[in-house]
């Protein structure tokens, strides 16, 4: 009995066990594609809240930054991280940066095509 109380408090690594289920965890701020694309220059930050939900990180330095992180472990697998932070300036979004870029859809990608054009012109 003693030994197996001692190995219960051991830093060594536990056997997996096959068959036992393992569940998945999931922390964070849910991130799709789709939410990115619908984020336009320009909005309110109670638009984006509509969009993308409340962030998860609000500095309390930095007022005009919003982080959103989403982080996702398959049960027994390897931990992922995907991570947005939006930018405001006068309540208003004006850059974004992260794991995710603009679809083709999107109007940040449209007004970073047109302002691309619009120098080649000038």
């Amino acid at each position: 009995m003693l030994a197996a109380v001692l190995g219960a408090c051991s830093s060594l690594p536990v056997p997996q066990f096959p068959g036992v289920y393992k569940i998945s965890i999931a922390q964070g701020n849910i991130i799709t594609q789709e939410m990115i694309d619908q984020l336009e220059p320009g909005m309110t930050r109670r638009q984006v809240i509509f969009v993308m939900g409340s962030p998860l990180v609000r500095d309390p330095y930095t007022q005009n930054r919003w982080d959103y992180v989403f982080n996702f472990q398959p049960g027994g697998g390897v931990r992922g991280q995907e991570r947005v932070t939006l930018f405001f300036e006068n309540e208003q979004l004006v850059s974004m940066s992260g794991d995710f870029e603009p679809g083709p859809e999107s109007a940040w990608y449209e007004s970073t095509d047109r302002d691309s054009t619009t120098d080649t012109s000038s």
